[in-house]
Formats: C-alpha cells, structure tokens, sequence
C-alpha cells in the first residue's frame, strides 16, 4: 500500500483509505480503495452525488443482472 495519504481528485483535501472487496478465484480479497471526500463544498461530497443518484455498483457496471427472489407457490 502507498505511504502517501489519497486526495480527492475534484478538491485536492485529503481522504480516509476504504477496504473493498473483490472475488478472485473464488475467494473474497481485500482491495485498498480511496474513501469518499468529506468536504461539504466539494462536488464529490456524497451528499451531493446523492442528488444526480447514487454511483453504479461494481455489478451493476459489468452489466449483470440483479436476481429476483424466488417464491414459493402457495397453491
């Protein structure tokens, strides 16, 4: 992991490391990611992208499918 402190890329402030996940081979790997900006007047505060809608998911960009529940017939 970098020694250096991520920055957000719209504003320049300083923001937190996150742990994400990713599945590789089978298997739940942590991947160090950049956190969200926590500066009000910055237009990547997440209050603010809240309004346009909220980023896609990793699995949602890859264009797969959400699955619906399976129900049980009552009949």
């Amino acid at each position: 992991m970098d020694s250096e402190q991520p920055v957000c890329p719209a504003c320049g402030q300083p923001v937190e490391w996150v742990v994400r996940r990713h599945k590789t081979l089978g298997a739940w790997v942590p991947v160090w990611a950049q956190g969200p900006c926590r500066n009000p007047e910055c237009e990547k505060y997440p209050e603010h992208e809240t309004e346009a809608g909220p980023a896609p998911r990793s699995s949602d960009r890859t264009g797969a499918t959400q699955a619906e529940p399976v129900r049980k017939d009552t009949t």
